[in-house]
């Protein structure tokens, strides 16, 4: 009797405590998708008060040397082979350069709410490109996710804009961002499953950086002398957005994602879509329309349907409910 106490003690211990790491992950998670969407608003202000190529380049150059620093503290940092520095050069130039080039335009030319909006379209970007490119074809409930997304992204970015006439070349551009990181997105799946996605993204980071100082040092030649007239408040920006945004955040969903699941990590990205909305209106001082709700009522359900989320989720409890009628079978056998 004793010894089946003190398993059943053990057992029931345990699970508590991986309850508690779990909670303190799902808060964390929290507060990261907050810092993701209150980092379009500081990369907003960035770009509206420095030459956007160059500080992108420059935030982006501090992130990965932060990253391989980190990683060199844990001693994580090897040199990738043929094959993996490949995976590093295309997804350096979709996921790093691409991607921030068309966001750091696009942010010039349109709202930080809008912005958001249709970076919040991610999720379902990666899930058609996936069915397209690797062949993993949609399910019912993730065509209605798709089908859900397009609504909304739409319903943002033309009638919120007050039709076609008030359509901004900036929501182009910003849709071209998260369309290039939803492609790096297939090849980083790809590249993960031989060279850690932490170094991975390190050395993205730090090849993309060098890529976009390069367009920046010929298309704003002028730029690193505007560099030395900024006021420190905008530094201190900058290191937020590099450090904690797109170095440690980066980081973080990659762990997460390791933990609790990619289906699971996935539904966290719609809070991404929220805060951003809230940054705009608090920092940018913008004004969030019912127009802008109603098309993140869209996205919201359209990103937890196309991710597959939701029936990662249900499957998930469907097995968790067959658990006991599968042991107590096996019992009476």
């Amino acid at each position: 009797m004793k010894k089946i106490y003190v398993k059943i003690y053990f057992i029931t211990e345990t699970e508590r405590r991986m309850g508690m790491n779990k909670l303190g992950l799902f808060l964390f998670m929290t507060i990261l998708m907050m810092i993701w969407g209150f980092n379009v608003s500081a990369i907003k202000i960035l770009v509206s008060s420095f030459p956007p190529i160059t500080i992108t380049a420059i935030r982006i150059l501090v992130a990965g040397f932060f990253v391989f620093l980190m990683l060199g503290v844990i001693g994580k940092v090897r040199r990738p082979n043929r094959k993996e520095f490949q995976y590093i050069i295309y997804g350096g130039l979709f996921n790093i350069t691409a991607h921030h080039f068309f966001l750091a335009h696009g942010l010039m030319e349109t709202t930080g709410a809008n912005g958001g909006l249709i970076l919040g379209s991610g999720p379902v970007l990666t899930a058609i490109l996936s069915a397209i490119i690797i062949k993993t074809m949609p399910s019912r409930m993730q065509i209605i996710g798709f089908i859900f997304g397009i609504i909304g992204v739409s319903f943002i970015v033309v009638i919120g804009n007050g039709g076609l006439s008030g359509f901004s070349f900036g929501d182009i551009y910003i849709f071209l961002s998260i369309l290039s990181q939803a492609f790096s997105f297939i090849l980083i799946s790809k590249a993960a499953k031989t060279i850690d996605s932490r170094l991975l993204t390190g050395y993205m980071l730090v090849f993309g950086g060098i890529i976009l100082a390069i367009i920046g040092l010929i298309s704003e030649p002028l730029a690193f002398t505007n560099l030395l007239d900024a006021p420190s408040s905008l530094w201190i920006l900058f290191l937020a957005s590099a450090i904690l945004a797109t170095a440690i955040g980066q980081m973080g969903y990659n762990y997460a994602i390791s933990k609790i699941g990619p289906a699971e990590a996935a539904i966290f990205l719609n809070l991404n879509t929220f805060f951003a909305l809230v940054g705009s209106a608090l920092f940018l001082g913008e004004q969030i329309t019912v127009y802008h709700w109603v098309g993140l009522v869209f996205i919201i359900p359209g990103v937890l349907l196309g991710s597959g989320a939701i029936e990662s989720l249900l499957r998930k409890r469907r097995t968790e409910k067959m658990k006991p009628i599968k042991e107590k079978n096996v019992a009476n056998k």
